[in-house]
């Protein structure tokens, strides 16, 4: 399985939707493989999911991302797994054992509560 990590600084991007660069990584047997570090410099969201999509990727664990993105990606066949911040290479091994959702990745104020939005359903992206 192919992943990409939007990143800024070694860490995930805060925000997906204008971010310049992915890592790639090639995820197999719960270990991480191959990475490699992209620009992805496009910010019309249907080329930014092009580019994703173009790259081979299946999943897409981000900061945060916009809900029409994030339904574009989803559509293509892309999960995408928001709200999470930590280090890159942090975030690969967890996502490769299979800890991703977890609290300890949430980005501040994404604490796990229930959102009001969706009556009690849990968060927009499940």
């Amino acid at each position: 399985m192919r992943v990409a990590i939007p990143t800024w600084n070694g860490r995930v991007s805060p925000v997906f939707d204008t971010a310049v660069r992915v890592v790639v990584a090639e995820i197999d047997r719960g270990r991480v493989g191959p990475r490699e570090e992209r620009a992805i410099g496009q910010t019309f969201p249907p080329r930014r999911v092009r580019a994703l999509s173009d790259l081979g990727v299946e999943a897409l664990v981000c900061g945060g991302i916009s809900r029409p993105l994030a339904a574009m990606l989803s559509g293509v066949g892309i999960r995408v797994i928001p709200w999470v911040t930590g280090e890159v290479d942090t975030i690969l091994e967890a996502f490769a054992q299979g800890r991703l959702p977890a609290p300890q990745f949430l980005m501040p104020g994404r604490g796990g509560r229930r959102h009001r939005f969706r009556g009690g359903q849990g968060p927009w992206w499940r």
